[in-house]
């Protein structure tokens, strides 16, 4: 029974360490870099002013007349 918490903690240690590594890693590359491409993919072809004059024209901006 000698020094079994420190034997035991060596491994807990260990296999916390490798668990959040391989947490932080699926992590990033199911969550974050997906996530990077579609906001780039977005704004590859966003239009503003496009956005803009749909918004005017939906009546949700009150400070722009609507032509």
């Amino acid at each position: 029974m000698r020094g079994l918490l420190a034997r035991r903690m060596k491994l807990h240690l260990l296999g916390a360490f490798v668990v959040s590594v391989g947490c932080a890693a699926v992590f990033k590359f199911a969550v974050a870099e997906p996530r990077k491409r579609a906001y780039a993919d977005f704004y590859r072809n966003y239009d503003p002013m496009r956005d803009f004059e749909a918004m005017k024209e939906a009546g949700v901006l009150e400070s722009a007349p609507r032509c």
